[in-house]
């Protein structure tokens, strides 16, 4: 009797018991190099050619099973919990990396969450990583840690990433340059990977650095209003010492009355401000057709981007200057003295 039970209970488990799932016992036999392709090929499929270790296991690929294949050249380890399963990885593989090896709740940030979400456009020298600051973090190469002591809102579908809106915001916060801030929220919002609302409540207040540039972007590309960029303008104007424009100046065109944002009319130069909605849908169409009426009146139009008064005012207002000299009589002949519009 008693014999007959431990017999029973060194009974092997039947045959494709552990294809179906279950753990196997430490130092049982390696699966078969198609088995392990098999159960491993759906989870890298998810994730851009790569695999975690932990993802593995509960597909019953064992850590020995790793290894042969690594072993092999099948597979690649990528960190101490990657593996590289296809042989031809996507760029976001490096993305599901970069979350995986930094630590514990690491989520992607800045531009490297809205690459996740899709952007384009914009190739970063760094991935954004956030881990929170009570978690063990791992410094990785082409990873940039941040360690907020609060960690933002996550995005859990997908790669682990912050939200579109905070994360627009954070990666023009740390971006290298004011005219790389104001790309990453252009390209955010133009391609439709944040709401201009959400980026509006989500943009920093406070009056002095990085963070007072990166509110005025938000507004000039989400607010879409024209009374910013003339206010601005005046102000860059009266600096130079150019001529006051004609005030409020309304002219008629084919498709009717139309108000202009800055009008020299004796030196028959027009000056548009375009703030963000100027890119959006069909208003490049109506702005072009605006711009030829007033070119077949006899009048010239200079067109200045909301966004280029703060990264390129010089540039811009050395045209607007041109322009008035052009129109006077005596500008061609006077190159070289003092603007004969200047302090006027």
């Amino acid at each position: 009797m008693h014999a007959s039970i431990r017999t029973l209970r060194r009974r092997r488990a039947p045959a494709g018991e552990e294809s179906r799932g279950k753990r196997r016992p430490y130092g049982s036999l390696r699966l078969s190099r198609s088995e392990r392709a098999r159960r491993a090929w759906p989870i890298a499929r998810d994730h851009d050619g790569v695999a975690h270790r932990a993802q593995l296991r509960q597909a019953g690929v064992s850590r020995a099973d790793v290894r042969s294949e690594v072993a092999a050249g099948r597979w690649r380890s990528l960190g101490r919990h990657t593996v590289r399963i296809h042989a031809s990885t996507t760029g976001r593989a490096r993305l599901w990396r970069a979350v995986w090896e930094s630590g514990p709740g690491a989520r992607l940030d800045g531009v490297s969450a809205l690459l996740a979400d899709g952007l384009t456009g914009f190739s970063p020298d760094a991935i954004d990583v956030t881990v929170p600051a009570a978690n063990h973090a791992h410094a990785l190469a082409g990873v940039r840690l941040h360690r907020p002591r609060s960690a933002p809102e996550v995005v859990s579908a997908g790669i682990p990433r912050v939200r579109p809106d905070i994360a627009a915001i954070r990666g023009a916060l740390w971006a290298h340059s004011e005219r790389q801030a104001a790309l990453i929220i252009c390209l955010a919002v133009q391609q439709g990977l944040v709401e201009p609302g959400r980026l509006m409540a989500a943009a920093p207040v406070t009056k002095s650095g990085r963070g007072a540039f990166v509110r005025t972007i938000v507004t000039d590309v989400c607010d879409g209003s024209h009374s910013l960029g003339e206010l601005d303008f005046a102000r860059l104007r009266r600096s130079r010492g150019l001529p006051t424009p004609s005030r409020q100046a309304v002219r008629v065109l084919p498709d009717g009355r139309v108000y202009l944002d800055v009008y020299w009319a004796e030196h028959g130069l027009v000056v548009e401000i375009d703030g963000g909605h100027h890119t959006l849908a069909l208003e490049p169409v109506r702005d072009a057709l605006r711009q030829n009426d007033l070119t077949l009146t006899g009048d010239r139009v200079l067109r200045i981007p909301l966004l280029g008064l703060r990264l390129e005012p010089d540039k811009f207002l050395d045209q607007v200057e041109r322009g008035l000299g052009l129109a006077h009589p005596l500008g061609a002949a006077r190159q070289g003295e003092q603007h004969p519009a200047r302090g006027a």
